[in-house]
């Protein structure tokens, strides 16, 4: 199912579908795992991700397919997560634009709050001289997320992760500019040290505006080494090519007018559709927003 672009001034649901996620993907053919297992096999802040957009029954397939060798995440019997991601960045979009020209130095600067648990990290996303991906993160109380003030330990600890990466930024020089909304299941290889995340419902709002993935699709990101993991390969079986996409970038590809041209936005184009936020947005995500 495809769904493309709504027409102007049509509202948009990021779920709607009353089917739960987790029976979605039938997630009840894993084994459970629990965070501190999947947290010590494949913690993996250090790694190498490679995204698939696909069908979520081809999503369901790739589980039936792994689960002789992957558990699932499971915290207090739930399979999945509610994430909210504020992300933060230059009046000129600087993160942005990096990430679009493929700059050596590319990041990203967020607060993630697990909607369910009440736990929020303040994270930053750098590249490595391999083009790694090395993630940092630092917990902040809930009540900070979609926050970052001059002065507190979450913005010392943001300018000294991009500062440590040659990134010429300040915690003064961001503001929030987007919120991206999505559930996630989370797949564990305990013995490989591997893993791999679904993430579906997916939305980012800015303003009054929301780009919403066609709700038929799930994101697959899998995080591992250089060399591709089993679930990768699986992935090819099914027929799925992996594809540059970042939800942030995406996001504001549909949401800011005037940005340059870029090779997602024909991907987000089909796949995506945009329209009014139909709930109330976290006035704390839309202050200092640029235009």
């Amino acid at each position: 199912m495809t769904i493309t672009s709504a027409v102007p001034g049509q509202s948009v649901a990021a779920a709607d579908t009353p089917v739960r996620f987790a029976d979605l993907l039938r997630l009840d053919e894993l084994r459970a795992a629990s965070l501190a297992e999947v947290d010590a096999a494949a913690a993996l802040q250090h790694r190498v991700d490679r995204k698939y957009l696909i069908p979520a029954s081809s999503a369901a397939q790739l589980v039936k397919e792994l689960a002789g060798t992957h558990h699932v995440l499971d915290i207090r019997g739930r399979r999945t997560t509610e994430y909210r991601s504020t992300y933060f960045d230059t009046p000129h979009l600087t993160a942005w634009r990096a990430h679009n020209q493929g700059r050596r130095r590319r990041w990203k600067v967020r607060t993630r709050l697990y909607a369910e648990d009440r736990l929020c990290r303040m994270e930053v996303k750098t590249k490595d001289g391999r083009g790694a991906t090395v993630k940092h993160a630092h917990t902040v109380d809930a009540d900070a997320y979609a926050r970052l003030e001059r002065g507190t330990e979450a913005a010392a600890f943001v300018e000294d992760v991009l500062h440590g990466s040659g990134i010429d930024v300040t915690a003064a020089d961001l503001a929030p500019t987007g919120e991206v909304c999505y559930h996630r299941a989370a797949l564990a290889d305990l013995q490989a040290g591997t893993r791999l995340t679904v993430d579906g419902r997916l939305a980012c709002h800015r303003g009054d505006r929301t780009a919403a993935l066609d709700p038929g699709y799930v994101l697959v990101e899998t995080k591992g080494t250089a060399r591709p993991a089993p679930a990768d390969r699986h992935l090819l079986g099914l027929g799925a090519r992996p594809v540059s996409i970042s939800k942030y970038i995406v996001g504001l590809s549909l949401l800011v007018e005037g940005l340059p041209d870029n090779n997602v936005r024909h991907l987000a184009r089909t796949r995506f559709r945009t329209g009014l936020r139909t709930e109330a947005p976290d006035a704390r995500t839309e202050r200092n927003t640029p235009a």
